[in-house]
């Protein structure tokens, strides 16, 4: 299979239904999100659950750092493929800064802050 390949577009997880990223070295299709890799045997996608086998932590990284080389990353950011910055990666600072990591152009919005009510404090609003 080709990273060019039309098929690539509409292939989805048989588990969460997401988008798939081709390793090219391997010949294997990729779920950054469950961490978990399909084999590709005789250009054909093996894509039934018992097929796919799941990557250690080192793995992870290891792939996600390079489908980020290769702009092959289906995920948009790190902290949606769970993958901590990677060393080389410049540090963000200042009061725009979310504290999160990026790949490619999008960036995770910092979560709500929590507010807590308690009765006594709905009772006299």
């Amino acid at each position: 299979m080709k990273p060019d390949d039309p098929l690539l577009k509409i292939l989805a997880c048989p588990l969460d239904k997401g988008p798939l990223s081709l390793l090219t070295p391997d010949d294997a299709l990729y779920n950054p999100r469950l961490r978990r890799r399909y084999p590709i045997a005789d250009g054909i996608p093996q894509l039934l659950p018992s097929s796919g086998e799941q990557v250690t932590d080192a793995e992870h990284v290891r792939i996600l750092r390079h489908l980020a080389d290769t702009g092959s990353l289906t995920c948009d950011t790190e902290a949606d493929a769970n993958i901590a910055p990677s060393p080389s990666a410049p540090a963000t600072t200042g009061p725009a800064s979310t504290g999160s990591a990026t790949i490619g152009s999008a960036t995770s919005a910092p979560a709500p802050e929590a507010t807590h009510h308690t009765a006594d404090q709905e009772t006299r609003s």
